[in-house]
């Protein structure tokens, strides 16, 4: 496994009141999220960023109401126009 440092001001910890582990665990999670929602990773890939199963990144998707399935409305119309 590759480990990645980043350096941070001690402001950041107090400001989310996170101790730093449980910074990064958001981090990752945020990141995940956000590059799940940009199409640019799967939801498998979303979850082995931010250290979850794919249950618990789903579960973790729904409370930040975030879609579990992206729809693009032109696709969907055009598969029910086809009937």
């Amino acid at each position: 496994m590759t480990k990645v440092n980043l350096d941070l001001p001690e402001e950041v910890f107090s400001t989310r009141r996170l101790t730093p582990d449980d910074f990064v665990r958001d981090m990752r999670l945020a990141a995940a999220i956000y590059w799940y929602q940009k199409g640019e990773v799967s939801q498998e890939k979303a979850a082995q960023i931010a250290g979850l199963n794919r249950r618990d990144f789903l579960a973790a998707l729904a409370r930040e109401q975030v879609d579990v399935f992206a729809v693009d409305m032109d696709d969907l119309q055009r598969e029910l126009n086809r009937g």
